[in-house]
């Protein structure tokens, strides 16, 4: 994907499924998860001989929605929509879009450890939406999945943070 070049149309970064990973798989994975986990909490559930599940497995499943909510939240809930023209970036949380101007970029680095490899894209003033927009980016084949996706060398050139190639 080019995004350097005469022609300025806007051309997506983000991976057509961010809305699926920001609202909907956290929606249905904490609602479901808590579900069940009150319903241990109300003893709905019961063994074969009609015993209730024990106590440490109540704490157990408490534990994991919470924390898995958590960690849900913190690597979704901040995905944003992001576009680019070859000048200015095109920020997205769904309810409002900013442009900020690709000198406005000062790094940009991708989480390679979270299967949705986000890329985070740090401001050096605070935008509307913060210092920094996190995106998940298209998927690419990646036989070597260590590497960083070519997108985050090529925000950086157009940002001017890497010499011309």
């Amino acid at each position: 994907m080019e995004l350097s070049g005469s022609v300025m149309r806007k051309i997506g970064l983000s991976s057509a499924w961010t809305f699926s990973a920001k609202f909907v798989f956290p929606a249905l994975w904490i609602s479901g998860f808590g579900l069940g986990t009150v319903s241990l909490w109300l003893d709905a559930f019961h063994g074969r001989n009609n015993e209730l599940p024990p106590s440490v497995e109540k704490f157990v499943f408490l534990g994991v929605w919470i924390v898995g909510s958590v960690f849900i939240l913190w690597v979704c809930a901040g995905l944003k929509r992001v576009r680019a023209d070859g000048r200015q970036l095109f920020v997205s949380n769904y309810r409002r879009e900013i442009c900020i101007p690709l000198n406005a970029v000062q790094d940009v680095r991708q989480n390679r450890w979270l299967n949705i490899r986000p890329v985070t894209i740090y401001f050096r003033v605070a935008t509307e939406f913060g210092d920094r927009a996190k995106f998940m980016p298209k998927r690419r084949i990646a036989i070597r999945f260590w590497r960083v996706d070519p997108i985050v060398n090529e925000l950086k050139q157009l940002a001017g943070l890497l010499p011309d190639a």
